[in-house]
């Protein structure tokens, strides 16, 4: 017994330091989560703080275009160095209509995180670029660092 109990403490340990090692080697900054809103003219997402509410208000500007002024992406980010200097958050997204297809592109400084190693940062595109009658066929995050790509995150059909 002792003798299995020595064999799974080791296996534990070498288990961790390959996970470190591999969480020392990752990007700097990594992209966790992104959700594309519309915004309605008032430049609201929802009407409330409840995420039902706001899953069927967005519903709601996707039915009723002439309401919605513009898109914003909300990207959830995690940083492993905490400052996070001089990193840009691009968004990319293909909107269809008709048998056209067009790219938007927009960009944001990184927010710095308040506390922690989480932030979120807003993206929004272009009112005058924006056509409120496309559908958004997909999207993708790219956070540079200058030229280098740190981290990106795509939609299924990007």
């Amino acid at each position: 017994m002792v003798r299995f109990l020595q064999t799974c403490c080791l296996w534990l340990i070498a288990t961790g330091c390959l996970f470190l090692s591999a969480e020392e080697q990752a990007a700097p900054v990594s992209v966790l989560k992104v959700l594309p809103y519309r915004l309605d003219i008032n430049g609201l997402h929802a009407v409330s703080p409840s995420l039902f509410e706001r899953d069927a208000y967005q519903a709601y500007l996707k039915d009723h275009p002439d309401e919605v002024s513009t898109m914003r992406f909300d990207v959830h980010l995690r940083l492993r160095e905490i400052d996070g200097k001089d990193v840009e958050v691009r968004v990319e997204a293909r909107f269809g209509k008709g048998d056209s297809i067009e790219t938007i592109k927009a960009t944001a400084p990184l927010k710095k995180p308040r506390w922690g190693k989480r932030t979120w940062t807003r993206v929004t595109l272009d009112k005058k670029v924006y056509d409120p009658e496309a559908q958004m066929i997909a999207w993708r995050v790219t956070l540079l660092r200058g030229e280098e790509v740190l981290d990106t995150q795509t939609s299924f059909l990007w």
